[in-house]
């Protein structure tokens, strides 16, 4: 039996991303087999990667015991408050991306990481893909390319998109990259 998996205010479907997935491996943090692992990015000196339970990652005490950090990256838009940054870094389940990790602040808050997308997903989301070509042209890239690019966008391979929704105002922000 699995207990109710704890909320995530910035990652709010964890398991539709797959940074937390049903196991029944015993959290390294709590020792208790909950029937869920969480099994996303963690930088810590000790390597506890598929060792901690969702209940530990969100109540912060991982993070503590093991100065353990899930979303090591760059923060993308404005300054964010510190409580703000350290919830989404210590207490959030992170991601993979291709690149460095980037967190979407928006509103004064972190926004929520929704997930991996291709191009006809983020087309949906045009507040989102407006982003994308914006970004791609400030690099130098012709139209062109910056069409093809954005229409070559897969959900699981590369190039892909890494989607957010402002917790404020619930506009869908976006980035994407590649190896």
């Amino acid at each position: 039996m699995t207990e109710r998996l704890p909320e995530f205010p910035y990652h709010p479907d964890p398991v539709g991303t797959g940074a937390v997935v049903p196991s029944e491996a015993k959290c390294v943090r709590c020792a208790r087999a909950r029937g869920y692992i969480y099994t996303g990015p963690v930088y810590a000196v000790e390597e506890i990667r598929d060792r901690l339970c969702p209940w530990c990652v969100a109540d912060g005490s991982a993070a503590e015991r093991f100065d353990a950090h899930f979303t090591v990256g760059t923060c993308l838009g404005e300054e964010v408050p510190l409580e703000v940054f350290a919830a989404v870094d210590r207490r959030t389940p992170g991601f993979a991306a291709w690149q460095e990790t980037q967190w979407f602040i928006h509103c004064g808050d972190g926004a929520a990481f929704l997930g991996r997308v291709a191009a006809g997903e983020l087309a949906a989301q045009s507040d989102a893909l407006e982003l994308l070509p914006r970004a791609a042209r400030d690099g130098g890239r012709p139209a062109d390319q910056v069409e093809h690019y954005l229409s070559s966008l897969t959900k699981d391979g590369q190039p892909t998109a890494y989607l957010f929704r402002c917790r404020v105002c619930a506009i869908h922000l976006a980035y994407s990259d590649f190896t």
